[in-house]
């Protein structure tokens, strides 16, 4: 019996062994296919969006009143009033779906010359990067359209000469197109924040904010989307306010996980399997057991390759069917027909299958594998609370005869 137990586990290694090779290289494979493809997207869609605040400015001289000691104070804005809407478009290259999205800016900024003096006050609006595209393209200060704008190094700068106590609206707006995430910059450092408000619709369910940003104030469901509402009177912050789109679930990355977690897999089979053929007298040689972990190991192997070429799903029950087939017809050969069909066929249905499946349910894939693994272990110790381990390993078990098991 322990020489048994060894052999399996020997074989259970070697198998642990060969799947982390296949989940490295499998990895390998989509990350060295992500970092072109990616590359090539951001490049004919557009890249991560981040739209800084628009930054206001005077300029101040010296006591001397030279020039030549000019320099620039940061002023506040006055009043910031923002509209995001985000429509979601996945884009496909290669044999890897992207998160690509199309926005539409719309900012209404104010600002106030709040000194006892005439001032000419600067404004300068910088777009989230430079080699994107900006469409329907509007800036109007006043109710008036601006026409000579100039663009420099992806920044528009406006001056405005306001008296003591004016103020002046500046809009800008645009459509552009970016990838994976959108975001709002206060800047760097800690900013002051007045009369701000910001808008953001999508178009889609799933929502998620990136790290280090601000969570809406307010959150209302619209259809097939959502409608998020930041708003704040006096606020002092550093952070960003952004939105993660949906990402699409992509072959390489879903099959490594999956791959990655094959040996709790076979572990589990292996296990109930001893157990079962224990309890029943089946003698099953330690070869049988490669063979079965062969097969096992088929169904990672051609999931692999054949997520390249056809549909997740479809390419998950073709290999689903592949294996068991494999592994079904083998153990009839070596145990009956019976004991193939009922125990072995259901454990793998439960420990291959449904255990695969369960990294389509993202966020939930770790807490459903604890709640298969912990009714295995409730089952196996109600099938074996009676049975006397000391002498099960003491004996040597006869072979059955495997026609009395069909």
């Amino acid at each position: 019996m322990t020489k048994r137990i060894l052999a399996i586990t020997f074989i259970y290694v070697c198998s642990a062994f060969a799947w982390m090779i296949l989940a490295g290289a499998i990895k390998l494979r989509t990350d060295r296919q992500d970092t072109k493809l990616r590359k090539a997207v951001a490049q004919l869609w557009g890249s991560q969006q981040i739209q800084p605040a628009p930054s206001v400015y005077c300029k101040t001289t010296g006591t001397s009143g030279n020039r030549g000691n000019e320099s620039s104070q940061n002023l506040p804005l006055e009043a910031s009033d923002i509209k995001v809407d985000l429509k979601l478009e996945h884009r496909k290259k290669g044999l890897l779906w992207y998160s690509t999205y199309r926005a539409a800016f719309s900012g209404k900024y104010q600002v106030i010359n709040n000194s006892n003096n005439p001032r000419e006050i600067f404004l300068n609006f910088k777009f989230p990067t430079k080699g994107a595209v900006y469409d329907n393209f509007h800036f109007m200060v006043g109710g008036e359209e601006v026409r000579d704008i100039e663009v420099q190094s992806g920044n528009i700068t406006k001056s405005m000469q306001l008296s003591q106590g004016q103020s002046e609206d500046i809009e800008i707006s645009y459509e552009s197109q970016g990838l994976d995430v959108w975001s709002y910059d206060f800047g760097e450092d800690v900013n002051p924040v007045r009369n701000f408000s910001l808008v953001l619709q999508t178009d889609f369910d799933e929502i998620d904010f990136p790290q280090d940003s601000i969570s809406p104030t307010h959150k209302e469901q619209i259809n097939n989307g959502w409608k998020l509402t930041w708003e704040y009177s006096n606020l002092l912050s550093g952070a960003k306010i952004g939105m993660i789109t949906p990402q699409k679930l992509n072959p390489g990355p879903w099959t490594s996980r999956v791959t990655a977690t094959a040996p709790v897999s076979l572990f589990l089979f292996f296990f109930l399997m001893f157990v079962f053929t224990t309890l029943k007298k089946v003698k099953i040689h330690p070869m049988n057991y490669f063979f079965v972990a062969a097969a096992f190991f088929s169904f990672h192997l051609l999931l692999s390759y054949l997520v390249d070429h056809i549909p997740i799903d479809a390419a998950f029950w073709i290999c689903s069917a592949v294996s068991i087939f494999l592994v079904v017809s083998y153990m009839r050969l070596v145990v009956g027909g019976r004991f193939a069909f009922i125990e072995i066929a259901f454990s793998q249905l439960v420990y291959l299958v449904l255990f695969s499946y369960t990294f389509f349910f993202r966020g939930y894939t770790g807490l459903t594998i604890t709640i298969m693994c912990i009714c295995t272990l409730f089952v196996v110790m109600q099938f074996t609370g009676k049975v006397d381990w000391e002498q099960v390993f003491a004996k040597s078990d006869k072979p059955t005869d495997s026609k009395a098991l069909t």
